[in-house]
This record gives structure tokens, C-alpha cells and sequence, in this order.
């Protein structure tokens, strides 16, 4: 039973990392694209922002095809349509059309990210979810911990381009993994439930949901606090302090990682202490600690190793915070996981986007408005957990629907 679990941790977890990867490899390449293809600083920006904006349309798309026509077809369109993306990106000649093909990238992106998560919830619920997302995520981790220095030597190597082609081939290993190593976890007696009828119904309850919506909420100022530093550390760490690509992608693993490894202990604590206590306790720290990054700034400390440092302790809360609300805000909707996963997944992203496109106004070289995004956004999660959970200490039952 541990091997089973192991495995799908893993097949999941791969098949997860694979938009992302998309995202994270190409971050050392940002300020050389932008060299290469005569595009300026917010021109190379909208770029990442049109993967965002696709990513998350799609998984509006995906996540109720896969409660209606199972978990694995949707995941073969999306990761093709990814692939196709891939390769033009590769070969796109100016900006319009790597800003074009990335938007194409971004909708096959959606599938492999949405359809994991309904499928843990088709496995288990609970604990027993969160100990399984929790290893989904630290598979996950090889995107934002190597997808960068990775990027890096490819750089070196052969040019910005080459990222894409090897991409491309990460989308192909993907159409491998779910035709050989995943087992459909979506019944045909339960499809036979799901229409467009019953998904729309299910998005008008997941809307009436203030528990769901409050969660999801908290995850996505949580994760937008994140996307800001995907946007903008590129520009920071190599423009404003001089570090080199392959320097900049191992600062930005250190953080990664502890993003990633903290998260690991989410299962054990929220079978100690309940999910509740562990997310209100997780978003207070995460919320001080952004907040001491921009007082530091603000009182013109600006070293770079304060700034790692700090983002290190932040992120490691956050690393609780995210598989904690993704299991919450699935747990009392089984029967229409992929719907939730995907209202889920669309809205935080959608307000990822949003941060991203707003940040862009203030950027002006140096690593103010990047901390201050990253703060305010880690405050605004706070707000809200206590408006979602309010004084409540308990947490989820200890269950496992497998």
C-alpha cells in the first residue's frame, strides 16, 4: 500500500511539475530574450503573463472534462496542445509570436496541474490527502529547485531557444507517463453523473461555498505572493545585484526549496494539531515575515542575503499554506473534485496574473516593489484566513476515503 502511494506521489507529482517548468526554466533566460528579440523589460513580462492567463482559462476547461469524460483524456489533449505550444515557442521570430505560442503552451499547460489534484481527492481525503499532496509537491519540486539552473546550462549551452526544445521534451515524457504509469480513478458509473448541466451547478455551489471561496482565497494571495518573485527575481537578482544566470537560479532553489521541504511536514502537523490550527498559525508567520522583509527594506537594508534569508523563513510557511487550503477547500467536494480543482486552480492563478500585471506598474530596477507586493499580498492572505477560519482551533476530521 506504501508503494502505491509512493508511486502515485510520484507520477503525479511529475505530471504536475510540468507547466511550471514551463515557467521556471525559462526565468534565467527572461533578460536575454528580451536582448535577443528587441523586446523591453515589460514586453518579455506579458509573456509570462500570457502563459498565466491560459493556464488558468483552461483549467476551467479541464478539470470539469475530466469529472465528465474521465481523468486521463483530458490530460492527453491538454499535454499534445503543450507540446505544440512548446515547439513554437522554440521557433517564434519576435515577441508577438513567443507571447502567441506561450499563450498555446499555457492552455495544454492547464491539464497535467488541474487533473492531479482531482485525482488525489478521488484517492483520499483528510490527512491522508494532505500527506499525498504534500509528496505530490516535493516531486513538484524539481521544477522551480532545477527547472532554473537547468535553464541556466542550457543557456550556456546552446541559447535561450534550446529551453523550449527541451520542454518539449518534458511534454512528450508527460504523454508517456499517463498512457503507461496512471490508472483512471474516475468510474464510468461516476461520469455518467457529469454533464455541462451538472458542472455548471456545481460551479454555482462551489460560488456559494464561503468556506471553498474563503480558501481558495487565502491560497491564492498566497501563491500570488510567489508569482511575483517568478516575475520579477530574474530582473532583481541579475539587473540590480549582478548575479549571473546560473548564480540567480541557485538563490532562487534555495527558496524553492524551502518552499518544497516545509511542506513535507504538513501531514504530520495537521494530523498533530488539525488543518485549521496549522494554516492560521502557517499564514501568521508567513504574513510577519514578508512583512519584516519590507521593513528591512524600507529601513534601507538591502543586502541580498537579508533578503534570501528572510524569503527562505517566508516561503517555508507558505510551503504549509498551499497543500493545507488545497485539501480544505476540496475535502466536503468529492463528487465534483475536477470541477473544484479547477475553479480552484483558475481563480488563483486569474489573481496571480492580476498581481503580476499591477506589480508591473511600480518596477523601476530595484527590489522595493517586488517586497512590497510580496507583503502586502502575505497580509491580504492573513485577512482573510481569519475571516475563513476565524477563532476556530480544531481541524478536519482524520479521514481517508480511499
Amino acid at each position: 500500500m506504501k508503494h502505491q502511494f509512493l508511486r502515485m506521489a510520484l507520477v503525479l507529482g511529475l505530471l504536475s511539475a510540468i507547466g511550471p517548468f514551463a515557467i521556471d526554466m525559462y526565468l534565467p533566460a527572461l533578460p536575454a530574450i528580451g536582448v535577443a528579440l528587441q523586446a523591453d523589460v515589460h514586453a518579455v513580462q506579458v509573456s509570462l503573463m500570457a502563459f498565466f492567463i491560459s493556464f488558468a482559462i483552461s483549467q476551467i476547461v479541464y478539470g470539469p472534462a475530466s469529472d465528465i469524460f474521465g481523468r486521463k483524456p483530458p490530460l492527453y489533449v491538454g499535454i499534445a496542445l503543450f507540446v505544440a505550444g512548446s515547439i513554437g515557442c522554440a521557433l517564434a521570430p519576435d515577441i508577438v509570436w513567443l507571447i502567441a505560442f506561450r499563450f498555446v503552451q499555457g492552455l495544454g499547460g492547464g491539464a497535467p496541474i488541474v487533473v492531479p489534484r482531482a485525482i488525489v481527492r478521488d484517492l483520499h481525503t483528510g490527512v491522508e490527502a494532505t500527506k499525498l499532496m504534500a509528496l505530490l509537491m516535493l516531486v513538484f519540486s524539481v521544477s522551480p529547485i532545477l527547472a532554473p539552473l537547468i535553464g541556466s546550462l542550457v543557456i550556456d549551452a546552446a541559447g535561450w531557444r534550446a529551453i523550449f526544445w527541451v520542454i518539449t521534451g518534458i511534454g512528450t515524457l508527460g504523454l508517456l507517463l499517463t498512457a503507461l504509469a496512471l490508472e483512471e480513478t474516475r468510474p464510468a458509473e461516476q461520469r455518467a453523473q457529469s454533464d455541462v448541466a451538472s458542472t455548471l451547478r456545481a460551479f454555482a455551489l462551489l460560488f456559494r461555498d464561503a468556506r471553498f471561496m474563503g480558501l481558495t482565497a487565502v491560497g491564492a494571495f498566497g501563491m500570488a505572493s510567489f508569482f511575483i518573485y517568478l516575475a520579477n527575481s530574474s530582473f532583481v537578482l541579475i539587473g540590480h545585484y549582478g548575479l549571473t544566470p546560473r548564480q540567480y537560479s541557485l538563490a532562487f532553489a534555495v527558496n524553492a526549496a524551502s518552499f518544497i521541504g516545509v511542506s513535507q511536514f504538513a501531514g504530520r502537523l495537521a494530523a498533530g494539531y488539525g488543518l485549521t490550527r496549522v494554516v492560521s498559525v502557517a499564514v501568521a508567520g508567513f504574513a510577519l515575515s514578508m512583512s519584516a522583509l519590507l521593513a528591512f527594506n524600507l529601513a534601507g537594508i538591502e543586502r541580498l542575503d537579508v533578503m534570501i534569508a528572510t524569503l527562505l523563513l517566508g516561503f517555508g510557511f507558505l510551503g504549509l499554506v498551499v497543500p493545507a487550503t488545497s485539501v480544505m477547500a476540496l475535502d466536503d467536494h468529492g463528487e465534483i473534485a475536477g470541477a473544484a480543482s479547477a475553479l480552484m486552480g483558475t481563480l488563483q492563478l486569474v489573481m496571480g496574473t492580476l498581481v503580476i500585471a499591477v506589480m508591473s506598474i511600480f518596477v523601476d530596477g530595484t527590489a522595493r516593489p517586488m517586497v512590497a507586493g510580496i507583503a502586502v499580498a502575505a497580509i491580504v492572505a492573513l485577512g482573510l484566513t481569519r475571516m475563513t477560519l476565524g477563532g476556530r482551533r480544531g481541524g478536519l476530521p482524520v479521514s481517508d476515503a480511499a
